[in-house]
């Protein structure tokens, strides 16, 4: 069974900086997609930032871009979100998600919540203004 375990939310001013974790276990995919998603208080959940384990690229919202930095040990199953430069519209619920078939997008990467079978619990990220 895959689980996927976020940490590293809390409350920040703005302009400060967190360094969000997730760790993957129980899965064996030979080709997987992963990525972060966030969701803020009566909006709906949207893509953050992607990056393939195939060659470490990367993909970003432009809300985030410059701002946020994703980044893997795969050693460690270890995927990570450096957010600096926070904002009061960062305020979410940030969710670590993963796909095991992502060969059927045709994409390494597609901003879609609805696409991603595993997710995260969650971690609550807060910036005050």
């Amino acid at each position: 069974e895959v689980h996927l375990v976020e940490s590293g939310g809390g409350l920040v001013q703005a302009g400060g900086s967190l360094r969000l974790s997730c760790t993957a276990s129980g899965f064996t995919f030979d080709d997987y997609a992963i990525a972060w998603f966030r969701q803020a208080p009566g909006k709906e959940r949207e893509g953050v930032s992607c990056i393939s384990t195939d060659d470490d690229s990367t993909y970003y919202a432009d809300s985030v871009k410059g701002r946020f930095t994703i980044s893997s040990d795969n050693a460690k199953n270890t995927v990570y979100l450096q957010m600096n430069s926070l904002k009061p519209e960062d305020t979410a619920v940030y969710y670590c998600v993963l796909e095991g078939s992502p060969a059927k997008w045709g994409s390494w990467c597609v901003f879609v919540a609805s696409e991603y079978d595993y997710w995260g619990q969650g971690t609550q990220v807060t910036v005050s203004s």
